[in-house]
């Protein structure tokens, strides 16, 4: 890789950074370009997650008050996590790279196509707030713990995937923004340190975009009331389909 590769990483995920704060779905913009650098698309995936992980930390602190008296919730949900995104991360590895190549097509066309409908799905889960339940179903459970599968394995639109079913699961949409964030924060730690001692991360890559996207992040948080989302949305959404319809062809 050159410094010129390093410098368009870097920029890519200062950018994606950016609209994971206002919009959301900024993996589907750095995953395609550090394929387009030379990565293979199992190298890209897993050096996209660990470079993406400081951004999860800023999504929590947003949450901090939260997070009030939902301890016992938050442990829970993370054990589920750890567990999901251990397997998902575990699948990636284990599995002949020609899988991730075939599937991940259709998995960055179903995260585009989840992210094109979040509005959606958000004004839908407010309208069936009920000021939050006693207690967690059961198959709230087996959701999260089969959306973190997802979430270790690729992860692309996984926080549209928590918000709707935290959202039906605890009735409560800023609750379920909050506890999306941490178990997104959860499942990426995991996928850091699955991937960082045995994944094939480009370490150089992510020493350049980790803190880019944090920057990022940070900038996107202070101006994301600014920004009209809709149009950002719409323009990831046609990205993520061409791109989804360029690895298809491509593989």
């Amino acid at each position: 890789m050159s410094a010129v590769d390093l410098l368009i990483a870097a920029g890519v995920a200062l950018l994606a950074g950016g609209i994971n704060s206002i919009a959301g779905g900024g993996s589907l913009i750095l995953f395609p370009v550090l394929v387009g650098l030379g990565l293979g698309t199992v190298a890209a995936n897993v050096t996209n997650s660990v470079a993406q992980w400081p951004g999860y930390v800023g999504g929590v602190l947003g949450f901090r008050s939260e997070y009030a008296g939902q301890r016992a919730r938050l442990v829970r949900f993370s054990v589920v996590a750890v567990l999901g995104g251990t397997l998902g991360s575990v699948l990636l590895l284990t599995t002949p790279s020609e899988a991730f190549d075939t599937v991940v097509p259709v998995l960055v066309f179903l995260a585009s196509v989840l992210l094109a409908f979040q509005p959606l799905i958000t004004k839908r889960l407010k309208r069936r707030e009920d000021g939050g339940r006693t207690g967690d179903p059961a198959w709230l459970y087996v959701a999260l713990f089969l959306a973190t599968v997802y979430g270790g394995y690729f992860g692309g639109a996984l926080g549209v995937i928590l918000v709707g079913v935290l959202g039906l699961g605890l009735g409560r949409l800023k609750l379920a923004n909050a506890m999306k964030s941490a178990i997104s924060l959860v499942t990426a730690s995991v996928t850091v340190v699955v991937f960082g001692i045995w994944g094939p991360v480009e370490w150089a890559y992510v020493a350049v975009c980790a803190p880019a996207a944090l920057l990022g992040g940070f900038l996107g948080a202070k101006v994301a009331t600014r920004i009209p989302s809709t149009p950002l949305r719409v323009l990831i959404v046609v990205f993520g389909i061409a791109v989804s319809v360029y690895l298809f062809l491509r593989g």
